[in-house]
């Protein structure tokens, strides 16, 4: 049985990348962002999949980097480039939205590196743990 997580969006992922899903997909998006938020709310299926990815797991806290297609679009997760960054955290049973974007708003090289630094830069108290 998977346990229903709740999911709060970090204001640091609300006011960057978010704001510019949402202009570019317009009506799209609020569709999008439900079915977002009800994958995470039972993220133990999604992690049975290719779909999501744990970047790091300590006792309580485990960062996780999942994929997403804007509804409409027929691209898959993958070949879509859309991305978010997650942190669950297990004893209290909460998500944590860190990070939503396009891969290509990070730049060409190096992803996974840009995501950590912008995480080590806005959010301190997973620091310690990229």
């Amino acid at each position: 049985m998977s346990i229903k997580y709740s999911v709060e969006v970090e204001h640091f992922a609300e006011r960057h990348f978010i704001k510019r899903f949402q202009k570019k997909y317009k009506k799209t998006w609020d569709v999008t962002w439900q079915a977002v938020i009800d994958e995470f709310q039972r993220i133990d299926p999604l992690l049975e999949t290719s779909i999501a990815e744990i970047i790091v797991a300590s006792e309580d806290i485990k960062i996780i980097k999942t994929q997403f297609r804007v509804a409409g679009t027929k691209q898959s997760r993958n070949a879509s480039g859309n991305r978010c960054i997650i942190a669950v955290h297990e004893s209290i049973n909460t998500i944590y939205v860190l990070l939503v974007f396009h891969k290509n708003d990070l730049g060409e090289r190096n992803e996974t590196a840009k995501w950590k630094q912008m995480i080590k830069e806005n959010y301190k108290q997973y620091k310690d743990l990229l």
